[in-house]
Order: C-alpha cells, then sequence, then structure tokens
C-alpha cells in the first residue's frame, strides 16, 4: 500500500471550521509536503489521515480502497521523537515488532538489519539522552516505519534540530525515502526544506484550512545541497513565499 489520498476532507471542531474540502494526492514512492500559516490545520489534517480523528466528511483512501478513522495503516511521527528513555535504541526500534507479537529474536534480528542498513547499529546499545536531536529522529522515523507501512506522515521532524544538522537529516530522509521505497506526506515551515525533499508542494491558506496552490517539483534524479544555490530553487523559493506573502494579507 503506497498510494495516499485525502477526498474532500472537512471537519469542525468546538464549532470551528478547521479544515474546508481538502483533497490531495500522494504518488506512490514520493514526497509531498504541506506549508501553510501556523495553526492553519495541517496537525489536523495528518490525525485524520492516520485513522486518529474522524472527519465530519470525506475520505482518506489508501491505494482507492476506504481507510478512514481507521489507525494502524500509516505511520506518524510527531515533532517529539517519543522514544522511551529507559530502553536502547534498540529496544525501541524492536517495540513495534513486539507489539505486533514477533517473536523477540525474529524482532531483534530485524531491528538489528535496519539499524545496521543505515549505518545506526553503533548506537544500538545507547539510551535516548545519549543521542543527539537527529540521531534521535533518525531512530524515531526507523521505528515508525517498523511500526506501519510505507506510507508516512511527518509533522516538521526537524523542526528543533539545528540548521546544520537539518540539512544532513533532509539528505538523510531522500536517502531513506528512495532505499524503502517510502511514500511521504510532510509538515514544514522551511520553504527550503519543502523545495528540496518535495516532489510536490502543497500550500495551505489560514483558517479554514484549503489548498490554494499545488506546485509539482521537477528534480534531477539525484538530489544535492548544490541544488539549494541554483537558479531555479531560487525561483521556486521567490514564488512559494509571495504566495504566502499574500495568504497573510487575507
Amino acid at each position: 500500500m503506497s498510494l495516499l489520498q485525502a477526498d474532500s476532507i472537512g471537519i469542525q471542531l468546538n464549532g470551528l471550521e478547521i479544515l474546508s474540502d481538502i483533497s490531495l494526492k500522494v504518488m506512490p514512492k514520493s514526497i509531498a509536503c504541506i506549508i501553510g500559516p501556523s495553526g492553519c490545520g495541517k496537525s489536523t489534517l495528518f490525525q485524520i489521515l492516520s485513522g486518529l480523528l474522524k472527519p465530519d466528511k470525506g475520505k482518506v483512501l489508501i491505494d482507492n480502497a476506504d481507510y478512514t478513522h481507521q489507525p494502524g495503516h500509516i505511520g506518524y511521527l510527531q515533532q517529539k521523537d517519543g522514544l522511551f528513555p529507559w530502553k536502547t535504541v534498540l529496544s525501541n526500534v524492536m517495540l513495534p515488532l513486539i507489539i505486533k507479537k514477533k517473536p523477540f529474536e525474529e524482532s531483534k534480528k530485524i531491528a538489528s538489519q535496519i539499524l545496521r542498513e543505515f549505518h545506526l547499529e553503533s548506537f544500538a546499545h545507547y539510551y535516548p539522552s545519549e543521542l543527539s536531536g537527529g540521531m534521535r529522529q533518525r531512530v524515531a522515523l526507523l521505528r515508525t516505519y517498523l511500526a506501519q507501512n510505507q506510507i508516512l506522515l511527518l509533522d516538521e521532524p526537524f523542526a528543533s534540530i539545528d540548521a546544520i544538522t537539518r540539512k544532513k537529516m533532509q539528505v538523510w530522509l531522500l536517502y531513506v525515502q528512495q532505499k524503502l521505497q517510502l511514500t511521504i506526506l510532510m509538515i514544514t515551515h522551511d520553504i527550503e526544506e519543502a523545495i528540496f525533499l518535495s516532489d510536490q508542494i502543497i500550500v495551505f491558506s489560514a483558517l479554514p484550512a484549503r489548498i490554494v496552490k499545488k506546485h509539482e517539483i521537477a528534480h534531477a534524479q539525484q538530489r544535492t545541497l548544490r541544488d539549494t544555490s541554483s537558479t531555479w530553487f531560487g525561483q521556486w523559493k521567490e514564488t512559494i513565499m509571495e504566495e504566502l506573502h499574500l495568504l497573510s494579507k487575507t
């Protein structure tokens, strides 16, 4: 399962309309980023897509099948990594497999393999407090992947990380996404991050949130940080900044 769709999603919370007729499609093995004003309902949409919250109208579709208000089919990584401080990296990554009632030794083997595959095996017996913020997010993302399936929702996963580490994490995320063939929908307030990572950028309005623009970003097959200083990158940044500026006036 890897095609994610929101079909005419709408919801009111405490009498306030949060989302208004939100329809989007994230193609298999691609990355889409949502960008828009703070407090415009992006995280509410993620709660609906992950099955944690039931919309007043509309559907959540995975490969054209209805999964509305059915948790457990889409991975959801929030801003906080959610790692258990009393468990080692290996134990944290094993946890979703244990919850799925896989045998302990099999779970350990799978978790060890994915840590090794993404160059984290040397941290397997560290505790979260011994890791940097970027390293914690790497572990949390791999745990989220093992917990669910090929579709991941990432809610500003790098917001609390310093700028240099953030760039490294963006490159690492592309590597993970391509290697695991993931479908990713991500919230960010960083325009450069959205352009660098995305195959599609979705611009939200202020409340009640609606989609005002969808941009397809044509990347070279191999993205590098050098792209961020290119002419085409600067043109995209100017376009999206102008759209957000116009939204702030409405």
